[in-house]
């Protein structure tokens, strides 16, 4: 594969994967995994999604650790996992159309089975992620307590960037 083709592949790729983690934070899914992965790919190639990669990274762990730290949102954020699961399975079975579905029947489950599919990987995901904050934060204040301090350090840099951009223009 020549450089152009696959700084094009992965441009594109990382750019997906943004729009997928943005989309995700309305819809079912790890929207700020999926938009730290997209920086990640397109940090490769831009300074801007290097400045925002960081950010968007501490603040996934951030809600990754507040996920974890009471047992009533364990318990909720794993049913919710649970039930995307079963969601998937319900699409990729694909049912008949019940008789209290109010719109024309082409509109029951659509997508079809890889809606189910993608419905199921994010289940997965999330409990991953789930075991991975609960292993990380859970109990952890020391954790919760630094990673709060790199939340700081990294709003404190970003303030201190935007200042030297603001005297620099008006410098200029």
């Amino acid at each position: 594969m020549t450089g152009a083709a696959k700084r094009i592949l992965l441009e594109i790729l990382g750019w997906v994967l943004l729009l997928a983690g943005i989309a995700a934070m309305v819809l079912p899914g790890p929207g700020l995994l999926l938009m730290a992965a997209g920086l990640a790919v397109l940090s490769q190639q831009y300074t801007w999604a290097e400045r925002l990669l960081d950010p968007v990274l501490l603040r996934a762990l951030r809600a990754a650790a507040e996920g974890v730290e009471t047992w009533p949102r364990i318990i909720a954020s794993t049913l919710g996992a649970l039930g995307l699961g079963a969601f998937g399975a319900l699409w990729i079975i694909k049912p008949d159309v019940p008789s209290w579905w109010p719109i024309d029947d082409k509109w029951w489950l659509v997508g079809g089975p890889w809606t189910g599919v993608t419905l199921i990987l994010s289940s997965l995901i999330a409990l991953g992620l789930l075991v991975y904050s609960y292993r990380r934060f859970h109990g952890k204040p020391e954790a919760r307590a630094a990673l709060e301090s790199k939340i700081d350090e990294a709003d404190d840099d970003a303030h201190e960037q935007r200042e030297r951009m603001r005297r620099h223009k008006e410098e200029s």
